[in-house]
């Protein structure tokens, strides 16, 4: 697939990085000369200076060839110009990052699309609504519906009380279960798990199940359902504005702001929260702003090393579920192996709905999952694929993959070796990172 990438920023250098150790064809435009030599030095890619809204550059990148242009720089205006310009081009598919939520709405949808721009990514939102799951879910770590809640994936730290705690996976086969443990994640290492392997304490298990099996998976893993009320939030960034908007009553919000007029700022824009002009990273601070009587801490700043951090006095104060926005890359994995519950970074969010456009499946119903490491797809099986050959132990998938579960006439089911996969099924697959293309030649 041939991919132009508008935009040499964080969002943008991590997609040239994915997308390339992925083979696909990338070109990547920036302004910026030494942002594109450090890529052109590091990956598998062409890069070209100059402004994604000329129309000379965007020829030089021959958008017109291109199967999807995607436009994240950090300006908004030049994103949907771009994309505009783009598909007048001949694009096939645009995609631009944007900062207002008003364009999200469905009566402003067919301006956008009458323009060219095909979807919209916009990652603040895309956070508040991680955020708001894991407010609701307090006992996962991730939880992501999959064609409309047919099947869930969900990932879930074992701790020693856990029934499934020392078990080996082929144990578990020859008893009755309702979920399949597609991956695991354990010291800074993500595993597609066979027979042989055991469960770990301190593991991040994924398990792929029916909505109806939730209960039962608490249970085996050791959880209980804490209710979440009253939630402190370390910094008014543009997500916790998002996040205290799409959650109206269901919480009772208290934000940490250092910026004065920051401040003033939120409680225009969120008149129902409580405000707080002080530094958080004070333990003084938390205690004196009610740290142990909270339910829920959300850690916001544009610092990884200081959400992560603050999570963990959180924690030791006894704070039930902390949520951190880690954007920093390399500090996922050690922030997942501490004591912090979810952790919340937008390039992740950002890749997982433009890895879901590559794939061809419907956008709209379904969902794509990128962690650190690994990937999670739902991708529909086409006619005559290879897929659809004979039972899954026969197609001797690669060890950086297995198929979780799969949709069939809108009902979801779980897959096991005897599985036979037909044309039309959504097939959830994971995947360790680099694997996406591997995926797409067993399903096209």
């Amino acid at each position: 697939m041939k991919i132009v990438i508008a935009g040499a920023g964080e969002v943008g250098t991590h997609l040239a990085k994915l997308l390339s150790r992925e083979n696909q064809d990338i070109i990547l435009i920036d302004t910026n000369q030494e942002r594109l030599a450090v890529m052109d030095a590091t990956c598998n890619l062409l890069t070209l200076r100059g402004s994604p809204i000329s129309f000379k550059v965007l020829r030089e990148a021959r958008v017109s060839t291109c199967d999807l242009f995607i436009a994240v720089t950090p300006e908004e205006t030049t994103n949907v110009v771009a994309c505009s310009m783009a598909k007048s081009l001949g694009a096939k598919k645009t995609v631009a990052r944007i900062d207002n939520y008003e364009f999200m709405q469905q009566d402003n949808a067919g301006f956008f699309s009458n323009h060219g721009i095909d979807v919209m990514i916009y990652p603040e939102y895309l956070a508040a609504r991680e955020i708001l799951n894991a407010l609701e879910r307090s006992w996962v770590r991730n939880w992501c519906e999959l064609h409309d809640g047919e099947l869930i994936v969900v990932g879930v730290k074992i701790r020693d009380n856990a029934r499934l705690a020392g078990m080996q996976l082929k144990e578990l086969a020859g008893v009755s279960h309702n979920f399949h443990i597609s991956a695991i994640k354990r010291n800074h290492e993500t595993i597609i798990p066979r027979g042989n392997d055991f469960i770990e304490s301190n593991d991040i298990l994924y398990v792929t199940l029916k909505r109806e099996y939730i209960d039962e998976l608490k249970d085996i893993c050791g959880k209980t359902k804490v209710d979440i009320r009253k939630v402190l939030v370390m910094g008014g960034s543009r997500i916790a504005v998002r996040l205290m908007a799409m959650a109206g009553d269901r919480y009772r919000f208290k934000v940490i702001e250092i910026d004065r007029n920051r401040c003033l700022r939120l409680a225009e824009l969120c008149g129902d929260c409580e405000v707080i002009h002080a530094d958080a990273r004070d333990i003084d601070v938390l205690r004196e702003e009610g740290i142990d009587e909270m339910d829920a801490f959300v850690a916001l700043t544009d610092r990884s090393e200081t959400n992560i951090l603050t999570s963990l006095s959180a924690k030791e104060y006894g704070v039930r579920k902390t949520i951190a926005e880690v954007e920093d890359i390399q500090y996922i994995s050690e922030a997942e192996g501490l004591n912090i519950g979810t952790i919340i970074n937008k390039k992740l969010l950002a890749s997982s709905k433009i890895f879901q456009m590559m794939l061809d499946a419907d956008v709209e119903s379904s969902k794509f999952m990128a962690l650190a490491d690994a990937d999670v797809a739902e991708i529909e099986v086409k006619p005559k694929s290879k897929v659809t050959k004979g039972p899954v132990k026969s197609l001797s998938l690669s060890h950086d993959m297995t198929i979780a579960g799969l949709i069939r006439d809108g009902r979801g089911m779980l897959v096991d070796g005897n599985t036979e996969i037909l044309a039309g099924d959504h097939v959830v697959v994971f995947c360790l990172a680099g694997a996406i293309h591997k995926i797409e030649r067993l399903f096209s």
